[in-house]
């Protein structure tokens, strides 16, 4: 099975992108950069001076010199990594747009499982991918109007030093995977995702996600607030549910997330 089969479950999820398509599966533009600052930040500037950027539409960059990630991380650089925004234009009827942290994160699962199906990475909640509990992968979602720009940056060949949380190549980890193969990959899984996303629900991404996830159970700790639990899976509107010790759930809704301890497999 091709890599889009794997990709593209509904047959319909890309007609209203003006990509090019590959057999049955139409892949969206994806516009390239030597470099610049932030593909985020391009994007966000473009929309607010009255381009129009199409739905679906990636920036992707060789290099990125003022990357960003939440609250404030540098993110920057990488040669041969993955660097890329790409833009979703809220309509009437979608679902809350603070979701579309969990359809980016269900999107980048799908393409990295397609593209290193032997690779054992988890989603942790609500914006990461990690790879043996480190973090080979981030999301930064943007809103200006109507416009939700995300980006995402992926360690395909390097992973940055950060001094909170250890990070990992897909690379180190075995998986070799060219970049720009990875951008197709991405595309067809973020066109996909989004589909279901308005035509099925959040709760049909949150099945997709769980998954993908840290396992029930896993140790977390809500960092601003300093409170510790455990995983116990997402309520039906994407909120994180934290199990206290007392057996008390918390509905997380936003906020910096840590795992106390190294992601087992199931």
């Amino acid at each position: 099975m091709a890599v889009s089969d794997r990709l593209s479950v509904h047959s319909h999820a890309g007609d209203r992108f003006g990509g090019r398509r590959v057999g049955a599966v139409l892949i969206p533009p994806i516009e390239q950069v030597a470099q610049t600052g932030s593909t985020n930040a391009d994007l966000l500037a473009r929309l607010a001076g009255g381009e129009h950027v199409g739905e679906g539409h990636w920036l992707v960059a060789d290099r990125q010199t003022a990357g960003r990630g939440r609250l404030g991380r540098g993110w920057n650089d990488g040669q041969g990594n993955f660097m890329g925004s790409t833009v979703v234009h809220l309509t009437a009827g979608d679902p809350s747009p603070a979701t579309l942290a969990l359809v980016a994160g269900v999107a980048l699962a799908k393409a990295v499982a397609a593209m290193a199906p032997g690779l054992d990475a988890r989603l942790k909640w609500p914006n990461d991918l990690l790879v043996d509990g480190a973090k080979c992968a981030g999301i930064l979602m943007e809103r200006t109007g109507n416009a939700v720009v995300i980006g995402i940056g992926v360690n395909l060949v390097a992973a940055p030093e950060l001094p909170d949380r250890p990070t990992a190549a897909l690379a180190a980890k075995g998986a070799v995977l060219d970049r720009d193969r990875f951008a197709e990959a991405l595309a067809i899984a973020m066109v996909d995702t989004l589909w279901t996303w308005r035509q099925e629900g959040v709760d049909s991404i949150v099945r997709a996600w769980l998954p993908q996830g840290h396992p029930v159970g896993t140790p977390l700790r809500v960092s601003e607030q300093g409170i510790d639990g455990s995983f116990d899976g997402l309520a039906p509107d994407g909120a994180l549910r934290l199990r206290r010790a007392d057996g008390e759930v918390m509905l997380v809704h936003a906020g910096d997330v840590e795992l106390r301890r190294p992601v087992e497999g199931n």
